[in-house]
């Protein structure tokens, strides 16, 4: 097979800090679970052929991070002279007793192990025998967050399920990329500095609109819990569900969003739990993803992705919080979405290459928690003919943020994946409780006010 040059793909500025960030006791790894069902018995061997024809398409799962040499720029991705993806996929049987739990944990365990940087930054898992009636299947998909950001990995997703699979530019032989050249990786830097120069101006608007992302709060510390204690290895996950469309029907009688509703939820959740602690702040600060993009291709990953630290207040019910967070949301938003990048990303950076990063988000005072939320895939879907009955997210993160949120909807329904340091948070489970009640007070609130 004769090897072609191709433009050579560097990590952009939001990719670089998220390589920055990875210097904790948990790798910036994101996965999520998909749970597989049929009528009949599910051949864990049928999915695994099937997964592995349409991962190899892929040709950012067949590649590795390389450092380029001092002076030629930034890391760059190359093919893996050596790909295997038996190296990558594995098939595990659920212990006893095959719930869902007990594979959520497997789950947990492995997006919590780091990935090799030798190899392409992926793996995934088979989960068999959940349920104990042989009848359905878990899979666990684990990617670098500098692989992909929440819609890059949809966009594996689509490349992974029936018909859209089909529908999508998978490539049927993978092509050999030719690994540049010093002279080349040369020539592409000296481009792309002085592209980055045109951009200039481009790049102080940007900076601009990432201060109002920011809010007006910026520079003010988030208050004082136990909630932000520097965290260790371990996780546990819950999940709590809810019908997407009475979350959405309860935000849009406020004028607000899934996202604000998903704010007032857990906020209000987190306050129940401090206050069985005996501690009662008046507002908490959740930063929230915000993707500068709406759609990308497998072909076009990496992250663009700004933050939006929300000050949300804790006085008031429910239904109240929902319209007041819209309000504060909606300021936030009013220009291009995910220009904060432009500003936290640089500083991130600088404390990562004066070794500095961890002890800073170690004790950091920003923020209380983070909450992503992406939404997925409106309709059901299936691998190699098997219905995805639900899918869990899974984020982890590290320095003092004791427990956090990440939402997925799915054909109908939202899953909220509670994550959590069980040594800080080892109350999850009321947690998940305090949640569940919050969105039922949530859409009582508003159907009470019609």
């Amino acid at each position: 097979m004769v090897a072609e040059q191709r433009r050579i793909e560097r990590l952009g500025p939001s990719d670089l800090t998220e390589l920055a960030s990875d210097v904790g006791p948990v790798p910036m790894n994101v996965g999520a679970v998909l749970f597989l069902a049929g009528d009949g018995a599910v051949d864990s061997a049928t999915i695994e052929a099937t997964l592995t024809k349409r991962i190899s398409g892929i040709q950012r799962l067949r590649q590795c991070l390389v450092d380029a040499p001092p002076g030629l720029g930034r890391p760059y991705w190359a093919d893996d002279e050596h790909y295997d993806v038996g190296a990558h996929l594995a098939r595990v049987r659920c212990p006893s007793p095959g719930d869902r739990d007990t594979a959520l944990a497997l789950a947990v365990d492995a997006v919590t192990q780091p990935l090799p940087r030798s190899r392409p930054l992926w793996r995934a898992i088979i989960i068999t025998d959940l349920a104990n009636d042989h009848r359905s299947l878990g899979l666990v998909m684990v990617l670098h967050h500098v692989l992909a950001d929440g819609i890059g990995g949809l966009a594996i997703l689509a490349h992974l399920v029936d018909g859209m699979a089909a529908a999508g530019s998978v490539d049927e032989i993978p092509t050999v990329v030719a690994a540049p050249r010093p002279k080349d990786l040369l020539v592409d830097c000296v481009v792309e500095r002085l592209r980055t120069l045109r951009r200039f101006p481009r790049t102080v608007a940007r900076v601009r609109g990432g201060v109002n992302e920011l809010g007006h709060g910026i520079g003010r510390r988030a208050p004082r819990c136990s909630l932000n204690v520097a965290t260790g290895p371990r996780r546990r996950v819950t999940t709590v569900e809810t019908d997407l469309r009475t979350v959405r029907e309860a935000g849009r009688r406020s004028g607000a969003t899934v996202n604000d509703v998903l704010l007032a939820a857990v906020t209000g959740a987190l306050a129940a739990l401090l206050q069985r602690r005996n501690e009662f702040p008046q507002e908490l600060v959740v930063s929230v993803p915000v993707s500068a993009r709406r759609s990308t291709t497998s072909g076009h990953l990496g992250n663009q992705v700004g933050v939006m630290p929300v000050r949300v207040p804790l006085a008031g019910s429910p239904a109240e919080r929902v319209t007041t967070i819209s309000g504060i949301t909606r300021v936030q938003k009013r220009r291009t979405r995910g220009t904060s990048a432009a500003l936290i990303g640089p500083l991130f950076r600088l404390l990562a290459a004066a070794g500095l990063f961890r002890w800073f988000v170690d004790r950091q005072r920003l923020v209380n928690s983070f909450l992503s939320n992406l939404p997925g895939p409106p309709s059901p879907l299936a691998i190699a003919g098997v219905p995805i009955a639900s899918m869990v997210p899974i984020t982890v993160t590290a320095g003092n943020v004791g427990v956090a949120f990440a939402a997925l909807s799915y054909a109908g329904t939202l899953t909220v994946t509670i994550i959590a340091d069980p040594d800080v948070v080892p109350e999850i489970d009321d947690l998940a409780a305090a949640l569940h009640e919050q969105f039922k007070a949530i859409d009582e609130g508003h159907e009470s006010a019609r």
